[in-house]
């Protein structure tokens, strides 16, 4: 204890981060407890907020042990010590109700079920034996129950399930690890869960035993997850799977598979240990992996090379799984193209026609929440979709922007998310998806309104996509009147530029001046054309396109990016001129542009009807695919082409050479396509293999962009960065970076944002944001 004669002094310490919803205050009072320190602690809009009175032997230790013993899901950005104002005080330590003011700190994501309360669930003793909600401040459910900060239990959708005298106890008790976790419940007195019928009757018996026997026997359920519903099916039941497939009209698409632990995922797939990290983390996420040992039913990952698998995330999962003895199908519970569902009566009235039973429960679902899916490769790990798990934490940038204004970005249109810019944080929004989709539109505008409410943030800007089609970019322009807020248009390409620098440890601030490859589908670009194969060189406050894929018409707008054979008929006229047709002998190229009617598209072409010039990889990729016979007529799902093209490469790159392809642009020569399809046409006539094909491809692509930069001069930057969609494609991702680093370069790889159009928005933020600071 401390002396009658010791020196008391007083802290006012303020903690921010993410460090509510994570035990944080008991973690503070067990730290005042064991250094005999008085005072309180408490939740306000800020983060969390010390008043502290002892020793400053003991005071400073208390700072040294918030920074080196915090709770396993906090992320401390910042912890500020001012004097206490008020004098020296003796007494207890106490942990306060939590207080209102200006929201600014941040939400932690949902996250995977901890291996204590995995103990709790699977012992006989415990009263939450078998219990499919049980949580505690390490684990559970955040974002997808919350409705407004601070995260209380009243803030929640668990406001309707009133605590019983057991829960509220732990509840109540700073030494228990549910001390004011706001989802705590147990049988008696927390949500519950049932199975039930298309029919709409419930079956007697344990619900996760019934639904365990209707997988088994190859049903198809619905299964009410964190985020929302997901459908199952057996995995090695190749008719149920193939079923499934008809039933959600998804073709071609690779399913999300869910394995009861590592050792069950190790049978069917290569996983490193880095891999086992990324599948065993509070996350959980979908991880993709090499396919390796038994074989699981044909269809599972359609055309493919790789699973995608994730272990169980909540208690629910994990009962079930232990239920089952293999694998299962674990999809988004949606209709077509929509979003999953998370409404119990919405998921009976659109999910009938597909599930034959659900496992359902009365929590209700405030958030969707889908999966998200990571990828481990040699440039590190990269997250294509950022949602469970991961999402809403915010993405931390350079303090130069503590005093930037407060941007709302509205990212793109595909793969959607938005971004809401606050000092140095930058809270990016989970995974929403397609807007051209209506109920996905009206989902982001609900999330957005969402969002500004719980963060109480009015944007001084709001940053928007040039396109003067995107729906994304129409609502950003209505919120700009509705805040009195400046619009803020920001060139697709610079976005995806300034993404990969503002994140965290690529050390660039914003006065940086680097290189950048950007390859995707298409942006607007500047001239008014189509932009997806671009090297970009600037910084944050502007960039300037230096070389370029060269631009082809684009047939049909839309219909192109749907139906490959148009972009092969753009790519063909442009390298061979209208006569193109005569250099297919031998291909069977020409017969079957025949009979897709390609002479309208030749007029349209040699007209500039409805084809606007593009240089997009992307479509580079869908002209390739068709020329091998892959995805000829149409695409099922957004990539496809590309993905195929990929897996087929995989195994041949090490015993090929890249076709001959060149940028166009300063510093890089210009060549146009004639040598690259003059040569893929004559390994076509030749009968070259697919596989090869595509292995000379990507090649290529790698040589070409490796060369536009080694035109720079000795005075350009030493530095790139590599984003756009088109670099989930792994080969492509890897190729580069090894090229170009090997040529001098220093690389910056995505790895804290999606590469693709999911991590936009943080790029049009931090641009508005430096332009505004610059004028």
């Amino acid at each position: 204890m401390t002396g009658a004669g010791t020196i008391r002094t007083g802290k006012l310490i303020r903690v921010s981060g993410l460090v509510q919803g994570v035990g944080f205050r008991p973690f503070v009072w067990q730290l005042a407890a064991e250094l005999d320190l008085s005072g309180h602690v408490f939740n306000d809009g800020a983060g969390v907020l010390i008043e502290v009175h002892g020793s400053p032997e003991k005071l400073a230790s208390l700072l040294d042990r918030l920074r080196t013993r915090k709770p396993v899901l906090a992320r401390i950005d910042a912890i500020d010590v001012a004097e206490a104002d008020t004098g020296p005080r003796r007494g207890d330590f106490r942990i306060l109700e939590s207080r209102k003011g200006t929201i600014r700190t941040g939400v932690v994501p949902d996250t995977a079920t901890c291996p204590d309360c995995l103990a709790d669930i699977r012992n006989p003793a415990d009263r939450r034996y078998r219990y499919p909600f049980t949580n505690c401040t390490h684990c559970g459910p955040r974002l997808s129950i919350l409705r407004h900060i601070p995260y209380d239990r009243a803030s929640t959708s668990m406001a309707m399930f009133g605590m019983c005298a057991a829960c509220r106890a732990e509840y109540d008790d700073p030494a228990d690890r549910r001390f004011h976790a706001q989802p705590v419940a147990c049988p008696v007195c927390g949500p519950r869960l049932w199975f039930e019928t298309v029919e709409g009757e419930e079956p007697e018996g344990d619900p996760v035993n019934l639904a365990a026997e209707r997988l088994k026997a190859g049903v198809i359920l619905a299964v009410k997850g964190l985020g929302g519903f997901q459908i199952a099916v057996d995995a090695n039941n190749a008719e149920a799977v193939a079923e499934l497939r008809r039933r959600k009209q998804r073709p071609g698409k690779p399913l999300a598979l869910m394995a009861r632990d590592l050792g069950q995922i190790r049978r069917f797939a290569h996983v490193s240990g880095a891999e086992s990290e990324l599948l065993a983390s509070p996350a959980a996420a979908i991880v993709l992996l090499e396919q390796s040992g038994e074989v699981l039913a044909d269809g599972v990952a359609g055309a493919f090379d790789r699973f995608g698998f994730m272990l169980p995330n909540t208690p629910l999962h994990h009962l079930l799984m232990a239920e089952l003895d293999g694998p299962i199908v674990l999809t988004s519970g949606n209709l077509s193209d929509n979003p999953q569902e998370t409404d119990n009566a919405a998921a009976r009235r659109n999910l009938s026609g597909i599930v034959d039973g659900f496992l359902m429960h009365d929590r209700e679902v405030v958030n969707r929440l889908d999966d998200s899916v990571v990828r481990l490769d040699r440039a590190g790990p990269a997250i294509l979709r950022r949602a469970r798990g991961l999402a809403p934490a915010p993405v931390r940038l350079d303090a130069s922007f503590e005093t930037a204004p407060k941007v709302l970005a509205m990212g793109g249109e595909l793969k959607s998310t938005f971004c809401l810019l606050d000092g140095a944080n930058a809270i990016l929004s989970q995974h929403i998806g397609d807007l051209q989709n209506a109920p996905t539109f009206a989902d982001y505008k609900r999330l957005i309104d969402f969002y500004l409410d719980l963060h109480q943030f009015r944007p001084e800007l709001i940053a928007v996509d040039c396109h003067p089609q995107f729906l994304s970019a129409g609502h950003g322009a209505q919120l700009a009147r509705r805040y009195g807020a400046a619009l803020v248009p920001v060139q697709h390409h610079h976005a995806h530029m300034a993404a990969c620098l503002a994140e965290q440890g690529h050390g660039l601030s914003a006065a940086g001046r680097c290189f950048a490859v950007v390859l995707d589908g298409l942006g607007w670009g500047t001239d008014g054309t189509i932009w997806g194969g671009e090297v970009l060189a600037g910084g944050l406050s502007h960039a300037d396109r230096v070389a370029h894929l060269p631009p082809v018409p684009l047939p049909g707008g839309a219909a192109a990016i749907r139906e490959p054979w148009r972009n092969l008929v753009a790519h063909l006229h442009a390298a061979f001129g209208p006569g193109y047709r005569a250099h297919l002998e031998g291909t069977g190229l020409a017969a079957a542009l025949e009979e897709k009617q390609a002479a309208v598209l030749d007029q349209m072409i040699q007209r500039g009807v409805n084809a606007p010039m593009s240089s997009s990889a992307g479509r580079l990729f869908d002209a390739v695919a068709a020329a091998t016979g892959l995805c000829f007529d149409r695409q099922s799902f957004e990539g496809e082409a590309g993905m195929r093209l990929e897996s087929l490469a995989r195994p041949m790159l090490a015993a090929e050479e890249g076709y001959p392809l060149a940028l166009s642009g300063s510093g890089a020569t210009v060549a146009g396509v004639d040598p690259f399809w003059s040569a893929l046409v004559a390994d076509l006539r030749g009968g070259l293999p697919a596989a090869q094909i595509s292995a000379r491809f990507h090649l290529g692509l790698i040589d070409a962009l490796a060369s536009a930069l080694a035109g720079a001069g000795a005075a350009a930057p030493d530095t790139v960065a590599l984003s756009g969609g088109v670099f989930q494609n792994v080969l492509l991702r890897d190729g580069v970076t090894a090229r170009l680093t090997s040529d001098g370069l220093r690389v910056l790889n995505h790895t804290r944002v999606p590469v693709n159009d999911g991590g936009l928005a943080l790029g049009q933020a931090v641009i508005a944001a430096v332009q505004r600071d610059r004028r």
